[in-house]
């Protein structure tokens, strides 16, 4: 009876053991269905698409500069006599900071007033003779003069026309296509001249005489280029076309000499002798003009109102034209220059909207505008940038030249545009997508991003809809 029940004991603990062994498989089995299912399912934070505004922003760093600033200096030579602003002072516009002995020229001015006052004198007694024919006969003379010294003289240089010109028959490799081109250049001119021949009894002697002078100086011009070729080491000019051509350009000499004189005797015999008054008169009134410049060159004027930054004239020093010794920035006040990449100058646009922070006044914020971006680039130790200028929106008095700031300019603005973290889009080489569960499995869907801000956040142009939950694939805390 013992053995029975004991038997009976040891099959109950059995089947107990069993159940509990079971159990513990069941529940083993279960968590890690629950593990790898349900757990990695559960994993995922999602952020949802929102509609919202978002606005570009580009940030550089330059410094302030006056909105206007000039370098001054005395336009004459001389001693300084008087200094009337020191470094610092505010100066108005016209007022004079600084001046040379005047002198001297003072006492030029004094002359060049008496010369015109005796020109005006001497215009008011001429007389107006008839108009004679001798300038038209040297305007026909000259003609013939320069046509006979091309054709006998000069071209014996030159053969038929080439692709240059009339071919050039000496040696003159540095010349050959000039001295080509400039010689059939000299032919057409002369078919201009023979044309106007006929009406030589109708046209103006002065501008008759002025044209051909000017025709017989382009070739006077052309034969001293052909005379440097002809004796140059290297040539092979004859000594018979040497020859021709030292007595043509003695030729044109002698006819430079004569139209000159001719047109002096036109000027002086008939009406021209009001306009050569008249020009005297004009020339003395010039001399006036030029010792009056002169006598403004000894004083440096203020362009502008401002402050005097740079002050090195001093009483008794001698002056030099040019040299700067005086510098002055406008009351007008300041504005930020910058540079801008290459990268971003193409996201730029005169009148962007510009918020500033100056290291000179932490925790205060100036706002601007971009009024000017330079057309070209500026090379530095070969970074390309391109300079641009920036306008405060109020003046500020406490602002000085040199300040640093650190510019955000807004770029472009969007409303009402879908929006997601940057660390929810995911970009490789073959595209930029985002993750999104579809079906109970992350699935990669293709969009495209428009402009970005500095918090991080990107326009979705396509891809995602309002609302849609995406999966934060960068594990971010949503902001």
């Amino acid at each position: 009876m013992l053995s029975i029940t004991s038997h009976m004991n040891r099959l109950k603990k059995l089947f107990v053991s069993h159940w509990v062994i079971s159990s513990i498989a069941v529940l083993i089995l279960v968590g890690g269905l629950w593990y790898v299912f349900g757990r990695a399912k559960n994993s995922y934070q999602f952020i949802p698409v929102t509609l919202g505004s978002i606005t570009e922003v580009v940030s550089v760093t330059g410094n302030t500069t006056p909105t206007k600033s000039v370098s001054l200096g005395f336009q004459n030579t001389g001693t300084i006599a008087r200094v009337n602003y020191n470094l610092g002072d505010q100066v108005s516009a016209g007022e004079i900071i600084a001046q040379l002995n005047t002198a001297s020229l003072s006492a030029a001015l004094q002359q060049a007033q008496a010369a015109y006052n005796s020109a005006v004198a001497s215009r008011s007694s001429i007389s107006l003779p008839e108009i004679t024919t001798q300038a038209r006969n040297a305007y026909l003379s000259a003609y013939t003069t320069l046509d006979t010294l091309l054709q006998n003289d000069i071209d014996t240089f030159f053969g038929g026309p080439t692709v240059y010109g009339s071919q050039l028959l000496i040696i003159a490799p540095n010349d050959y296509g000039e001295l080509s081109k400039e010689r059939t250049a000299l032919t057409y001119e002369m078919q201009s001249y023979q044309n106007a021949l006929s009406s030589v009894d109708t046209a103006d002697p002065t501008a008759l005489l002025t044209s051909a002078t000017a025709v017989a100086q382009d070739i006077s011009n052309f034969l001293y280029k052909l005379a440097v070729a002809a004796n140059d080491i290297g040539s092979n000019a004859t000594v018979t076309q040497i020859t021709a051509l030292a007595t043509a350009r003695a030729g044109v000499n002698t006819l430079l000499t004569t139209l000159s004189s001719a047109r002096d005797t036109y000027l002086t015999k008939s009406v021209g002798a009001t306009s050569l008054a008249n020009a005297s008169v004009e020339q003395a009134q010039a001399g006036v003009a030029v010792a009056k410049a002169n006598l403004q060159g000894t004083e440096i004027i203020a362009p502008m109102s401002g402050v005097v930054t740079q002050q090195d004239a001093k009483v008794g020093q001698s002056a030099s034209p040019g040299t700067q010794l005086v510098s002055i920035i406008s009351n007008a006040g300041f504005e930020v220059d910058a540079g801008v990449s290459e990268t971003d100058v193409g996201k730029l646009s005169v009148g962007n909207t510009v918020m500033m922070t100056l290291d000179a006044f932490p925790n205060e914020t100036f706002a601007g505008t971009v009024f000017y971006i330079a057309p070209a680039q500026t090379n530095t130790q070969g970074v390309i940038s391109y300079q641009i200028k920036i306008s405060f929106d109020k003046p500020d008095p406490r602002l000085k030249s040199g300040l640093t700031a650190n510019v955000d300019i807004q770029t472009r603005h969007k409303d009402s545009v879908l929006i997601l973290p940057q660390y929810a889009i995911l970009q490789n080489d073959n595209g930029t997508f985002v993750e999104t569960i579809v079906g109970g499995i992350a699935t990669t869907t293709p969009v495209v991003f428009g402009i970005q801000d500095q918090k991080g956040n990107v326009e979705i142009l396509s891809g995602v809809t309002e609302g849609e939950q995406v999966i934060n694939i960068g594990l971010k805390a949503p902001q």
